[in-house]
C-alpha cells in the first residue's frame, strides 16, 4: 500500500562530501550511495522536495566500496545508481555556500568517509545547521555525517551537541570497515568532546537510529532509512 503523502510539502537539504580521497592512503572515499538514495526514497515519496548539495559543489565523487553488487542491491540501491535521471543531480550540485542563505525544514547530513575531512569546522554548513536548528527544522545525518556537527555553535554559545543524544559510525565498525589507520579521528570520541552522549547498536552494523527532540542520527549505512522516516515524521508535526 502506497504511504500518504503529505499535504504540506517541505525543503528538504541533504549535504555530501566533495572528497574523492584519504590524506594519508591511496583509497578512494565519497559520498556512501546508499546513505543518499535510502533517504532520498523514503523523503520524496512522502511528498517532500529534496535538494542536494556537496561542500564545494559540481560532481559528487562516490565511495566504490558502496558500489559493490551486495550492497548496491540493498533498498533499491542499484536501481537509483541504473538511473540517469537520479545520478544527474549528482552531475552538477551547488555548493554549501550557494545554498547557504536558503531556508530549508530539514538538512540531512549523508556519510561516508569524505565527510570527515570536509564537514567538520566548515562555516557554511555550521551556519546552515544553526540556523535550521534556531528556526525549529529537523536536524539529521547518519554514519559518519555527525562530523558535520563538529565546531557548530547554539545561540549561546555552546557547541551544538552539547547535552545531546546522538549516534554515528562506531570504532568497531571502523576497524571492520578496514579504516582505523587512515581516518583522520574517532568519530565516536570527537562526538563526546562536543558535549554528545554517544550510544550504539549492540551489534555493529545493525541500524540504530537515536532521536533527541529535532535532532535524529544514525549509526551506519543500514540506518539511513530508519532516519528518513524518524524525519518525515517530525515533519509532519511542524
Amino acid at each position: 500500500m502506497a504511504k500518504k503523502k503529505s499535504t504540506s510539502p517541505k525543503r528538504v537539504l541533504v549535504v555530501v562530501t566533495s572528497t574523492a580521497e584519504y590524506d594519508q592512503a591511496g583509497y578512494r572515499t565519497g559520498l556512501w550511495l546508499g546513505e543518499l538514495t535510502h533517504f532520498y526514497d523514503v523523503v520524496t515519496e512522502a511528498g517532500h522536495e529534496v535538494v542536494i548539495a556537496s561542500v564545494t559543489g559540481g560532481r559528487v565523487p562516490l565511495d566504490p566500496v558502496s558500489l559493490g553488487a551486495l550492497v548496491l542491491k540493498q533498498g533499491g540501491t542499484d536501481d537509483r545508481y541504473e538511473d540517469r535521471a537520479f545520478m544527474d543531480l549528482l552531475a552538477e550540485t551547488p555548493s554549501l555556500s550557494e545554498v547557504a542563505d536558503q531556508k530549508f525544514d530539514a538538512i540531512y547530513l549523508a556519510g561516508g568517509h569524505g565527510t570527515m575531512f570536509d564537514f567538520p569546522d566548515n562555516a557554511d554548513l555550521a551556519r546552515i545547521i544553526e540556523r535550521t536548528d534556531a528556526e525549529g527544522g529537523v536536524v539529521s545525518a547518519v554514519c559518519h555525517g555527525p562530523a558535520g556537527f563538529i565546531g557548530v555553535g547554539r545561540a549561546d554559545g555552546a557547541p551544538f551537541l552539547k547535552g545531546r543524544k546522538v549516534t554515528g559510525f562506531s570504532w568497531a565498525e571502523e576497524k571492520l570497515a578496514g579504516r582505523a589507520k587512515v581516518v583522520p579521528f574517532r568519530l565516536h570520541q570527537r562526538l563526546k568532546e562536543e558535549g554528545a552522549s554517544y550510544s550504539k547498536a549492540i551489534r555493529p552494523m545493525a541500524s540504530k537510529v537515536v532521536v533527541d527532540g529535532r535532532l535524529v542520527t544514525g549509526q551506519n549505512p543500514s540506518s539511513a532509512a530508519d532516519v528518513a522516516e524518524k524525519v518525515v515524521a517530525l515533519l509532519g508535526k511542524r
